[in-house]
């Protein structure tokens, strides 16, 4: 039955035996939603001081000299009596904004005949020494700094670590591991009681769903800014793994983590057990809306900690974070809750689950009680729907789909276990869609007909729309405006002789896996064929789109990128070096079933796509990318674009413009869209006979882009112009006569 074969694939993906990215997406979307609809209650003992736009407006812009840092600390420790501070902010780099480096320098040299110059500048040296200010403020004071990890460069002090690889006797323990670091300076990290890594790691959405608690640096594993700054709080001894005594009851996220079970934060008064996934992470519980008026957290201006005007009781003997909200300053997060969320209350969520010993985290019976209550309800419901009317199955479907939904939010907040939830919804959906609709399948047969014939060549959701409606679609000849494309790999003869047969086979098709993927899933493009190595596509047919200039211009780049991505991975591989070339271009073409009475394509032709043809091979000469047409250009005005040159081309006798997109135009930084200013002002010249002009034009650009092959090129025709400039029938125009 066709309900006992979902159930057996729903079964298979809680097991982890089926992995479908969109159920994976559909339980990422539930546990966005469970926390969106929580309501927060405000926490007392975690403040934020925020360096909000009104203390940016009273104090002056960030970052603030030590100084200001110091009275700040000062007040937090020694006025309010907070239980700790940590720092949502670094101090990477010595503070020289007093001036005394520079005074002393003039002492020592210009205003040296100065009497009593030096002993005067002797007795201002501690009070202009704001870094000695700000280390003297934390001195003895429950401060932990904050610093990112990030890339290889190592920078600033490292604090001392949680613990290291030799205090694990052996045992192997998986961490995020950085080899670079942005620390504190060495006498600031002296003075505080702690340090922790304010980085997070968002999910590839770009989301902030979770954050490693420690991260492995060298041999060394140090905690995050939230678990230092309670450790600090609370006077704790130390910060340590717990591992599973048993090697046989191991989870499978346990097993990843390498038979760990939670991290120990010891105190005086006990031990907060805290539960950890696969590389050290824990789920952050947010909570509200995030910022001033999220609800969850208080926040409290600096300028008013400054000040002295914020009452005592709000900051007496609580963790205070010191971040920022402010726009400018770059601290905002996507999390699940918000798109801008501030930063700094991303790590007061994980204090607050810290202090309460609360975490939500998925429970070792997770995937049992999933597949337990998957079977239930396939089982019952495979049964119960196909004896059912259409309205008790209604009724009958949306209980079960309450059941599970109430289930699972009552394990959630009162359990603090997170379950999924999206594939026992799916089986419920598709359970009663299967036996109440199961005769209106049967009546899109001229539809599946349609996906069987195109389904080869376009993306899926494309066929799905042709599906809809399949009398507007048709393989039989027509003549459209379209967008053709042409991707080639540079060099393949070359890569072809320098590999084995097993490893040219997986090189290739790594290769067109990645162009197919970027042709059809990002902008919907028809696939046409495979020429060797080159991939051939268009836009515009069968389904008609009124930007499909633009679609292949933005695939395009986006095809780039992939090969870039590809590259560096054949490069760790050992495998020769990726590089493409794309011909793009629009116009009238032929399009429909063609071929022979033996085989037949659904492809193009005409002149317009021999010219992007033409415009591939044509990249390698001027070291582009990829090379539009002019009729491209003029379809596709989002972008910005470098103009290459006039050629003529094998086949036609007017030269044609080319042109190679550089990006989309609002996105395009101030130093490429002056250099491509630069270029087209330097291209005009050339066209000028301004051949002097034109050579220091290139001169600059070269200097600038060392690695344009274009540039070099032009520059080797600027040198023959100037010595043998072009005949008086030259009409300005550069050509380069090519197949």
């Amino acid at each position: 039955m066709p309900g006992l074969v979902l159930t057996f694939l729903a079964a298979l993906q809680v097991t982890g035996w089926l992995r479908v990215d969109a159920v994976e997406r559909l339980d990422t979307f539930i546990a966005d939603l469970r926390m969106r609809v929580e309501r927060p209650v405000l926490d007392p003992r975690v403040v934020i001081v925020d360096i909000d736009d009104r203390s940016l407006t009273a104090v002056g812009r960030f970052p603030w000299s030590r100084d200001v840092m110091a009275q700040l600390v000062t007040q937090l420790t020694r006025r309010y009596g907070a239980a700790a501070v940590g720092f949502d902010v670094s101090f990477p780099e010595p503070d020289n904004s007093s001036g005394y480096t520079v005074l002393r320098r003039l002492a020592e040299r210009e205003l040296k005949d100065v009497p009593g110059l030096a002993a005067q500048l002797e007795t201002l040296r501690t009070r202009m020494d704001y870094d000695g200010l700000l280390a003297a403020a934390m001195a003895g004071k429950p401060v932990v700094l904050g610093y990112a990890t990030s890339g290889s460069l190592a920078k600033g002090v490292l604090p001392r670590p949680a613990f290291t690889e030799e205090a694990l006797n052996g045992r192997t323990l998986y961490a995020y591991q950085s080899r670079g670091y942005e620390a504190n300076i060495a006498r600031l990290q002296a003075a505080a009681q702690g340090a922790g890594i304010f980085s997070v790691l968002p999910d590839p959405d770009g989301v902030v769903r979770s954050t490693p608690l420690l991260q492995k640096i060298g041999t060394g594993y140090y905690p995050a800014l939230s678990l230092a700054t309670v450790a600090v709080a609370l006077q704790a001894r130390a910060i340590a793994p717990l591992w599973m005594e048993s090697v046989d009851s191991l989870s499978s996220a346990q097993r990843a983590g390498g038979g760990l079970d939670a991290i120990a934060l010891f105190h005086p008064e006990g031990a907060i057990r805290i539960p950890v996934g696969e590389g050290m992470t824990t789920t952050v519980q947010f909570r509200g809306s995030g910022g001033p008026h999220g609800g969850a957290f208080r926040y409290v201006s600096a300028v008013d900690v400054l000040r002295g005007a914020v009452p005592p009781a709000l900051l007496k003997d609580v963790i205070v974070l010191v971040g920022t909200t402010a726009a400018g300053l770059n601290d905002l997060r996507a999390t699940p809750v918000s798109a801008v969320y501030p930063g700094v209350e991303v790590h007061a969520n994980l204090v607050k689950s810290i202090l309460d010993d609360s975490f939500k985290a998925r429970p070792d019976y997770a995937v049992a009680a999933e597949l337990a209550q998957v079977l239930a309800f396939g089982i019952v419901l495979t049964f119960a729907l196909a004896v059912l009317a259409p309205l008790p199955s209604i009724a009958v479907s949306v209980a079960a789909l309450a059941l599970a939904v109430l289930a699972n939010i009552y394990l959630y907040g009162a359990q603090d276990a997170v379950l999924n939830l999206a594939a026992i919804v799916l089986l419920i959906v598709a359970l009663f869609v299967f036996n109440v609709a199961w005769g209106y399948f049967f009546e899109v047969r001229r539809g599946r007909a349609l996906v069987s014939r195109f389904g080869e060549y376009v993306a899926p959701e494309l066929v799905a729309e042709m599906a809809d409606n399949p009398e507007r679609y048709t393989m039989e000849g027509e003549t459209r405006d379209l967008t053709v494309l042409f991707v080639d790999v540079r060099g393949f003869t070359t890569i072809s002789e320098g590999l084995p047969p097993r490893e040219l086979r997986e090189y290739i098709n790594r290769y067109l896996t990645a162009m197919s993927q970027d042709i059809r899933d990002s902008h919907r493009g028809t696939l046409d064929k495979y020429i060797g190595d080159a991939v051939m596509a268009f836009w515009g047919a069968p389904v008609a789109f009124a930007d499909h200039a633009s679609r292949a211009v933005a695939t395009a780049l986006l095809m780039q990128a992939s090969a870039t991505r590809l590259d560096r991975e054949f490069g760790r591989r050992g495998w020769p070096a990726l590089r493409i070339g794309i011909g793009i271009n629009s116009g009238s073409m032929h399009v429909g079933d063609m071929g022979s009475s033996i085989r037949r394509a659904y492809t193009v032709m005409g002149d317009a796509v021999n010219l992007a043809a033409r415009l591939e091979g044509i990249t390698k000469v001027y070291g582009a990318g990829i090379a539009v047409g002019a009729a491209t250009r003029a379809q596709a005005p989002e972008f910005a674009y470098r103009e290459l040159d006039l050629v003529r081309v094998k086949g036609k006798n007017e030269p044609v413009a080319i042109f190679e997109p550089v990006g989309l135009d609002a996105t395009i930084d101030p130093a490429t869209r002056a250099e491509l200013d630069e270029w087209h002002r330097t291209l005009a010249l050339l066209r000028a006979r301004r051949w002097d002009d034109a050579a220091v034009g290139l001169a600059a650009l070269r200097a600038a882009a060392p690695e344009r092959a274009l540039y070099a090129l032009y520059e080797r025709r600027v040198a023959v112009y100037r010595v043998d400039p072009p005949g008086p029938d030259w009409d300005g125009v550069t050509t380069f006569d090519t197949k």
